[in-house]
């Protein structure tokens, strides 16, 4: 694939002694969660067990009665649909004015969990319109839960086996600048624990990416060249620590971004020295290398079937798409227009055959990945369909599990333009500075499916 995308194998000294892994399957995965923590749901099929019942943290200010304001009821209606052009149907502006957010769907499509940069979580319930027969006007969304932490939020995920039904599972993690991991209640916004590392010193460290494995049992969280493991039932700082980079050999910088294979016993690693790392599950062990980013890879999802990853970057203009079966090589690239240093997600639809992504040009492009791509030596897949979202950057990209609807969140960080002192107004005095447009911060709903399966308002 040319000197730019090449594969470094981990030194012998770090290659596990157990036999490699099996050839990735093709096995298809049930639905699972979505977005930017790209924590799947265990694979479908007759050979695999049940999980585990997943674990169930105690609050720390007790519990909710009765029906809670948080995550939402289930939806029942399974409608398909291929992705088309998004016909808006709700949307929301952030509080928080300019500042950008991103956004990610829970994992049973019950409610959305946003971010934005004045360091507030907000959840919102999904209107109840979308599940019936017949739509009216969709009023304009609200929160029903804040969470504030206490600097910049760098990530956070929903636990994978979240269910509207079971409240113990409400809950999801976050992490912020100088402060430990925080496990948040969905229902009433209790904070019911925390995950602390702390460094060399004794001082504690905050992670920059979080990803709980498929079966919800133990929690990955990224540092500078290291990954430590969390169990989840045991909150606290007792942890296990997985350096990604020893003796000057293996995967350097800090870990951005954390997804699992919903086929094999293995997880990627994303780094903003643009690689990414394979390594098993088990024990950590470094597999594979993975080179090509023209900036540092800020997203990493795998396909269901687990057999392709997909990858991209910040200021690169480029979704990347790696064959596992052949590591090393890429498939095809995907162009999208990625001017700042902004995280942008992206996402795969239920079956892993349309990707979709914003730009910060306030576009959301949509891939066809069944199809082949064009040009050589270095093919690149062209989009199937695009549309006009927001005259802002697009960053936040969720489908929802079950039904065709997209979630997209837009803004992004704006400047004071330059004013010269000297300058004086008509009146004689100095001229007051201009500020930029304001920027379209929101939260927006699109309906993907056939435009006979419901009959939104315009």
């Amino acid at each position: 694939t040319g000197a730019r995308r090449s594969l470094q194998h981990p030194p012998e000294q770090t290659r596990p002694r157990s036999p490699p892994p099996t050839q990735l399957s093709t096995r298809a995965m049930e639905a699972g969660m979505f977005a930017d923590d790209a924590c799947l749901a265990d694979p479908g099929g007759g050979v695999a067990e049940s999980p585990e019942p997943p674990p169930k943290l105690a609050r720390q200010n007790g519990s909710p009665g009765g029906e809670a304001p948080g995550a939402g009821s289930v939806p029942q209606e399974d409608p398909s649909g291929e992705p088309a052009g998004g016909e808006g149907l709700a949307e929301v502006a952030e509080d928080g004015g300019q500042e950008p957010e991103w956004e990610d769907e829970a994992p049973d499509g019950s409610c959305l969990l946003t971010n934005s940069a004045d360091n507030t979580l907000r959840i919102y319930n999904l209107p109840p319109e979308l599940f019936g027969q017949e739509w009216g006007a969709v009023a304009e969304m609200s929160p029903v839960l804040r969470m504030a932490e206490g600097d910049t939020i760098y990530d956070y995920c929903w636990f994978p086996l979240m269910s509207s039904a079971d409240p113990p599972t409400c809950f999801f993690a976050s992490s912020s600048r100088d402060n430990p991991v925080h496990v948040w209640d969905a229902f009433c916004g209790d904070l019911r624990a925390t995950f602390r590392s702390y460094n060399h010193l004794d001082e504690l460290t905050a992670a920059h990416s979080l990803c709980f494995t498929p079966d919800g049992s133990q929690l990955f969280c990224g540092f500078d060249k290291t990954v430590r493991v969390f169990e989840t039932e045991r909150p606290g700082r007792v942890c296990e620590s997985r350096p990604t980079f020893v003796k000057k050999q293996g995967q350097s910088g800090i870990i951005s971004c954390i997804t699992f294979s919903p086929a094999q016993p293995l997880y990627a690693c994303a780094s903003y020295s643009r690689t990414v790392g394979l390594y098993s599950r088990a024990e950590g062990t470094a597999l594979a290398m993975l080179q090509g980013h023209r900036g540092g890879v800020t997203h990493a999802l795998f396909s269901p079937d687990g057999t392709r990853l997909f990858t991209g970057g910040r200021k690169d203009p480029e979704i990347l798409s790696w064959d596992l079966r052949q590591p090393g090589q890429v498939l095809f690239s995907m162009r999208r227009s990625v001017a700042t240093n902004q995280r942008l997600y992206f996402d795969l639809e239920r079956s892993g055959r349309f990707l979709l992504s914003g730009t910060t040009e306030g576009l959301v492009l949509v891939w066809d990945t069944a199809q082949p791509p064009t040009g050589d030596p270095d093919p690149v897949l062209e989009p199937l369909l695009q549309f006009q979202a927001l005259r802002d950057c697009v960053n936040g990209i969720s489908l929802h599990p079950s039904l065709p609807l997209l979630a997209s969140a837009s803004g992004q960080r704006e400047f004071l333009e330059p004013w010269d002192s000297a300058e004086e107004d008509e009146e004689g005095g100095p001229g007051p500075p201009q500020r930029p447009a304001r920027g379209q911060n929101c939260l927006q709903l699109w309906w993907c499916g056939e435009s006979g399966e419901h009959h939104p308002a315009p």
